[in-house]
């Protein structure tokens, strides 16, 4: 019999019908998520902003988008795809991950059209993004904004042909050969952060090292036109790399718990697959490059395989020993419209 959640949440959003570049709408294509105090911030992968929603009775609500080229200007535009997939509130501020992702075409049309669409490897420069948005109190609970006092919105450099972070990767010995390989196929793609300060840690879906996920590290300074650059601290690169065991499961989500990093893995194709939420012990401590022993990781919970349906996206910390988790590719059961409506678990460990 499949376990069941301690309990679930309903999240309730705003029907958004006249985006015509979203394919699903919001509540049916859930990336990421983050908490701030009485604000749950999500977003869609195939937007460029992020939704808050706020206590609603039993449920969460009070939908609001917020729309990041309203305050920064983004590579592709404003409507251009971002492919968030990572959200962290600390310390007032929100950091925000795109994929970083390349992506092949898909394989319509008839069998010749099909082989050129899957030729295609295309970049979206939108999705290269890296950065944080300070939050201000905004009808009673976080938002994030342009500008909070003296502080701003702070990114990494953005380019329209080229990632900046993966200039900081490129000649890296393990992860080089990935950088333009597509998502889903081990390539490079950034599906969680964690941060505490100006310490940022990604979690990659890809690539999957002989069975090892990659966890980078980063510590940020911001430069004097106001821009996030990655500190030198691993001799003369800019990141940390730590190689954690997991059976060979990408990481989808992460969240910080006191010294430990909470890891929410599962499959790096678009194949349906297991999940679990695991946990790296004293994760804070660690300040070198290596390969995490098996001993460091605690198995927190295995995840109920549901087929082609619900696919562990976002770990949100909600009590001392409880987990939010929020799934692309809902059940029917999960959803409801008018309004749009979604069922989030919590689970405990």
């Amino acid at each position: 019999m499949e376990e069941a959640p301690a309990r679930q949440v309903m999240l309730i959003f705003t029907e958004m019908d006249e985006w015509k570049h979203v394919d699903d709408a919001l509540h049916k294509n859930v990336s990421a998520a983050a908490r701030a105090g009485n604000a749950l911030f999500t977003s869609c992968d195939e937007t460029a902003g992020v939704d808050r929603l706020t206590p609603a009775g039993t449920a969460w609500g009070n939908h609001v988008h917020v729309s990041l080229g309203d305050f920064l200007e983004l590579p592709a535009g404003p409507g251009g795809e971002m492919d968030i997939e990572g959200l962290m509130a600390d310390d007032g501020w929100l950091w925000v991950i795109g994929s970083h992702a390349l992506k092949r075409g898909k394989a319509k049309g008839g069998r010749t059209k099909a082989l050129r669409r899957l030729a295609k490897i295309r970049c979206d420069p939108n999705r290269m993004f890296l950065g944080r948005l300070p939050l201000a109190e905004l009808d009673g609970a976080p938002m994030p904004v342009g500008r909070n006092g003296s502080r701003r919105a702070q990114t990494i450099r953005l380019h329209a042909k080229k990632s900046r972070l993966k200039t900081w990767l490129k000649g890296d010995a393990q992860l080089g050969p990935f950088l333009n390989l597509p998502c889903k196929e081990n390539g490079l793609d950034i599906e969680g952060i964690a941060a505490r300060g100006m310490r940022v840690w990604l979690g990659l879906r890809g690539p999957v090292l002989r069975e090892m996920a990659v966890v980078l590290e980063f510590e940020f300074k911001v430069t004097r036109k106001g821009h996030l650059k990655a500190r030198r601290i691993d001799g003369h690169r800019r990141y940390r790399k730590h190689l954690i065991p997991t059976r060979g499961l990408g990481i989808r989500d992460l969240e910080l718990d006191g010294e430990d990093l909470v890891l929410l893995t599962g499959p790096v194709t678009a194949a349906d697959g297991v999940a679990a939420i695991r946990r790296w012990r004293g994760a804070v401590d660690h300040q070198r490059s290596g390969i995490v022993q098996a001993s460091e990781i605690e198995l927190v919970r295995d995840l109920p395989y549901r087929g082609q349906h619900d696919h562990s996206e976002g770990l949100v910390r909600w009590s001392m020993d409880e987990w939010l988790v929020v799934y692309d590719s809902p059940a029917p059961d999960r959803l409801n419209n008018n309004p749009a409506r979604l069922l989030a678990d919590i689970w405990q460990g």
